[in-house]
């Protein structure tokens, strides 16, 4: 259902799937694509320097965008009366129109990718891939198909990284808002 409210949220896709993993060391089950059919999917994200203000519209938005989106059926393509809701809501919030607050989702969305869960530390992209095949090859639960699956998925992804945060000061903010920012993204994908 969000497929269409947040397009090019692979690095999210990968730092939700951390998560979870990291919470129950089990894969957890999604209903969207596997982060690297996503990766491969996305389009590349416009980069842009994020600012505390668009953070704190993204934050302050998110119930009356969920409660929007909460209404559509999943996967469903948006119409011009859903659209002009999702626009209401972000100018209401700060934002010039809905395609900036998904810029600006984008590009909190390929910070957090690259944040371990763990220590809450930003570390890139490609080191939480290789983290995340360790722990696919430690898990004693997962059987072997989810495994070999899980782990084609993982070495797809690392053969196609996100690219390099090009405004380094995005990471610092999200930083700063880590906890909140996880976790309305973990809401998000649930």
């Amino acid at each position: 259902m969000r497929a269409f409210v947040r397009p090019a949220l692979a690095a999210l896709s990968l730092a939700c799937f951390a998560a979870a993993f990291a919470a129950d060391g089990a894969l957890a089950q999604s209903k969207e694509a596997p982060p690297a059919q996503q990766a491969a999917q996305a389009p590349q994200i416009k980069q842009i320097p994020l600012t505390e203000k668009q953070i704190q519209g993204v934050l302050a938005s998110q119930k009356d965008m969920d409660a929007v989106t909460a209404k559509l059926p999943e996967n469903a393509k948006p119409d011009q009366k859903v659209m002009a809701q999702l626009d209401a809501v972000a100018k209401k919030n700060g934002f010039a129109s809905y395609d900036e607050y998904n810029t600006v989702m984008d590009n909190i969305s390929l910070v957090l990718g690259g944040f371990d869960p763990a220590t809450k530390k930003y570390v890139g992209s490609e080191a939480i891939i290789k983290q995340q095949i360790a722990q696919v090859e430690g898990d004693k639960k997962m059987s072997a198909a989810d495994k070999k699956q899980a782990l084609a998925d993982l070495n797809t992804a690392l053969k196609s990284p996100e690219p390099p945060i090009e405004n380094k000061g995005n990471i610092d903010l999200v930083t700063k808002y880590y906890d909140k920012l996880a976790e309305l993204m973990g809401d998000d994908q649930n």
